[in-house]
């Protein structure tokens, strides 16, 4: 088996994907008035097996559709929604988030949780602003330095995995320079990395590594996300992720 199968087979019985929870989920949604609208267009892009997707069909009148490249994912949303009732409300979409097919100008908003990374932040933003009408709202959660300085192993770290990692001004400077303006901000707290993600993924280590034979591929995944959950409970007063909410303006 690849590593990127092995991958998501690890991830795909996880209720999420990457740190958050349906509180900042809905704590990022209240920063808009979308949820006083009704017959809205929303892309939830990236959204893996869609625990956030799943909150924005419970919270708005809108006809959500879930991107994601790997349709173990999508699948796993389909059975989530038809579980919960919402199936009706949430259509998938096996796609890039570098290549989408929406009409421009054609939604109201566009939802991204710890994924925009894969294409860049100013890359995202710069693209998908294409598909959101004016007025239109963009709502991400984006790795975040929380101070100027940090200590050497994190900062050479993110450095090397992803360059683009900035502070919150950084983040705010591409959105203004992008024709949105910002209207919100949080950073997700430890609760929504601990409690709803670095645990229940601790707790998985045992049946993936059995499942698997205790292979050395096997060994490797356990391995590096143990040393990310090593570096975030270490330097966790230096980075999180930032929620931000913008309003496309022009």
């Amino acid at each position: 088996m690849e590593n990127l199968e092995l991958l998501i087979d690890f991830h795909i019985d996880a209720e999420r994907q990457g740190p958050g929870s349906d509180e900042d989920t809905v704590k990022a949604l209240n920063l808009t008035p979308l949820s006083k609208q009704s017959n809205l267009k929303v892309a939830d892009i990236g959204c893996g097996s869609g625990a956030q997707t799943l909150v924005l069909a419970k919270e708005l009148q809108a006809d959500i559709t879930a991107v994601d490249l790997f349709p173990e994912f999508l699948e796993k949303l389909t059975e989530r929604a038809k579980a919960s009732g919402l199936e009706g409300k949430i259509k998938t979409l096996e796609a890039s988030m570098e290549d989408l097919p929406f009409e421009k100008e054609s939604l109201d908003l566009i939802w991204s949780e710890g994924a925009i990374y894969n294409m860049g932040f100013e890359n995202g933003v710069k693209y998908w602003k294409n598909f959101l009408k004016k007025d239109g709202y963009l709502a991400a959660s984006e790795i975040t330095w929380l101070s100027e300085s940090r200590p050497k192993e994190i900062e050479e770290h993110w450095n090397r995995e992803y360059p683009e990692i900035g502070t919150a001004s950084t983040k705010f400077s591409v959105l203004e320079r992008n024709g949105f303006s910002p209207v919100g901000y949080f950073v997700l707290s430890e609760a929504s990395w601990i409690d709803h993600y670095y645990e229940p993924m601790e707790k998985r280590f045992d049946s993936f590594l059995k499942k698997h034979q205790n292979s050395e591929d096997a060994r490797e995944i356990v391995a590096i996300e143990k040393d990310e959950i090593r570096k975030y409970k270490e330097y966790k007063d230096y980075l999180s992720y930032g929620f931000y909410i913008a309003k496309k303006i022009s």
